[in-house]
């Protein structure tokens, strides 16, 4: 399967040396965010890929080759037949699905699945809690593979982390040095990952001989408040350095719903606001030794990101 591919936001697709990926790839999600990413990746490193996606009429719109193989992941039968030759197969559905993919695939196959470090927060909700059963159940099946966990991922095609907070930046008054409420004044940590840095742990991942399974954090190079966040954001997408206004969490939370109806601002949940008072900052270690991956810093990232959007 070859193609001419052409980069989301990075300047060239992430690589490994030739040979080391496996000749052919079972990409579950293969249409969302990471999965078209990871997907122009493999291409370009001379993989074949094998999409399972739930929609055609959406595969289609990524432009990328193939028809792909249908098959929702509740749909036990539908995903067997989809999983029915994979050697190598990444999940980048939701890490609750693990189960299901599992008991799919073939006995041979080795995994990557895509979790995330909202199984840390001290608020748990489905997303995490589906995280840690999904994770529970991959580790308990003995299978050959890595579950990632990735931080805030931003960077990809669509995404909605820093393109949304650019936006909402370029709509709070004033435009000379725009007002941002933050929950404490923005002093709880945070560590976001650019998209291609998640792809290349993906590759790295898949070149690697797991003898079981494992789990690994996957994040940027170091935490920063997140106040310095957005002023990192507002910097890269040429908007006037903010003014932080610290604000008490609560009164923002009962806020958060009438986002909804104001025209020109994106939506702002009350969970999202609280995750912000929350520390997400974590020890990458594993990551550098047992991937390889070191993290780009977060001005480069934000720098490639809006040098192509």
């Amino acid at each position: 399967m070859k193609a001419a591919i052409s980069p989301s936001c990075a300047e060239a697709p992430p690589a490994l040396p030739p040979g080391a990926l496996p000749r052919q790839v079972h990409v579950i999600g293969a249409s969302g965010r990471s999965g078209q990413a990871l997907t122009r990746a493999l291409l370009a490193a001379g993989s074949a890929v094998v999409p399972v996606i739930r929609s055609a009429e959406r595969w289609r719109a990524t432009g990328l080759p193939g028809d792909g193989r249908l098959a929702e992941l509740a749909d036990a039968e539908a995903l067997r037949a989809s999983l029915h030759d994979a050697t190598a197969v990444v999940s980048c559905a939701h890490a609750r699905t693990a189960p299901a993919v599992l008991a799919a695939a073939p006995p041979a196959a080795r995994f990557v699945f895509l979790g995330s470090t909202r199984k840390f927060t001290r608020w748990p909700d489905a997303h995490g809690e589906g995280v840690i059963a999904g994770e529970r159940a991959f580790l308990a099946s003995g299978r050959p593979g890595v579950m990632l966990h990735p931080t805030m991922i931003y960077g990809a095609t669509g995404e909605d982390n820093v393109q949304r907070l650019a936006a909402l930046l370029r709509r709070l008054p004033p435009r000379r040095a725009p007002l941002v409420p933050l929950p404490g004044g923005g002093r709880a940590l945070a560590q976001p990952i650019f998209q291609d840095d998640v792809t290349r742990a993906i590759l790295a991942a898949l070149a690697r001989d797991w003898a079981g399974p494992q789990a690994i954090t996957i994040a940027g190079p170091e935490p920063l408040a997140y106040a310095d966040f957005v002023r990192a954001v507002a910097q890269a997408a040429g908007i006037a350095p903010p003014r932080i206004v610290p604000v008490p969490a609560l009164p923002l939370r009962l806020l958060a719903p009438l986002t909804r109806l104001l025209p020109g601002l994106p939506t702002i949940h009350r969970a999202e606001l609280r995750r912000l008072s929350e520390d997400k900052a974590f020890d990458i270690g594993p990551m550098r030794a047992m991937l390889g991956v070191d993290p780009v810093p977060l001005a480069r990232g934000l720098a490639s990101l809006f040098a192509h959007t």
